[in-house]
């Protein structure tokens, strides 16, 4: 391994376990040395990557950015559809949220009382829904005389309540329970003719978006309300 892979490597393991920490204990209980303990590196290892701590958090709000730009990337480059993109995004986001660390560390410090970040990624979400769509419409999927802005707006609330509910029950993370807001909107947005092509599940291609991960060792997975209500299409694979 070469002095850059290496040094790659450690700048990766302190935002994987700040993000821990920093979820754990919140942005102002944590501290430095918490950080270097639990990632298994010196002070100065620390200090080599990050001027303090507000710039460790960045990193990680950072880091949270560029996942939901990969996965917007990804489910528009899987779908034509603008509006099934957006139901994937949701879906994928959750799931990231319930998986990964430092995804759901970067939306928790966003939004933190007290801190100063020049990252935003209730914006960023919102603009990601906004040029969705904004090409649904002009792809001619909405029904007519649709407020656009007040959908956007809907979206990004729901979808943002979700997350912070999420923090204490991650059942409200859960496929089944994007599902159940996807089945209430997406009547009210599309054409008839639109409605049969849409999946409030989600397509198949979340799997690619973000894979299942394996269960935690204890064997024990999140638990959920229940299975989709019947009629809901559920494309993931049997």
């Amino acid at each position: 391994m070469t002095k850059q892979e290496r040094a790659a490597r450690t700048r990766g393991d302190l935002i994987r376990s700040a993000a821990i920490i920093f979820k754990q204990h919140g942005f102002a209980s944590t501290t430095l040395s918490d950080i270097c303990r639990h990632a298994g590196v010196s002070s100065g290892a620390l200090h080599f990557h990050f001027d303090n701590k507000s710039a460790v958090a960045q990193a990680i709000e950072l880091s949270a950015v560029h996942a939901l730009r990969r996965t917007t990337l990804a489910a528009q480059r899987d779908t034509k559809n603008a509006l099934q993109a957006i139901a994937d995004v949701s879906h994928a986001l959750a799931r990231l949220l319930l998986q990964d660390d430092v995804v759901r560390a970067g939306y928790q410090l966003n939004c933190e009382i007290g801190r100063h970040t020049e990252v935003n990624l209730s914006d960023e979400w919102y603009r990601c829904v906004q040029r969705l769509l904004d090409r649904a419409g002009r792809e001619g999927l909405l029904a007519p005389n649709i407020a656009q802005r007040a959908v956007v707006t809907t979206i990004v609330a729901a979808t943002t309540g979700l997350e912070r509910l999420g923090r204490l029950n991650e059942d409200w993370l859960s496929r089944y329970t994007l599902t159940s807001f996807w089945q209430l909107m997406l009547p009210r947005l599309v054409t008839p003719e639109t409605l049969g092509s849409l999946a409030a599940a989600g397509t198949p291609s979340l799997d690619t978006l973000v894979p299942v991960a394996p269960l935690a060792p204890s064997g024990v997975a999140p638990s959920s309300p229940g299975p989709p209500e019947p009629g809901v299409r559920d494309p993931s694979p049997r």
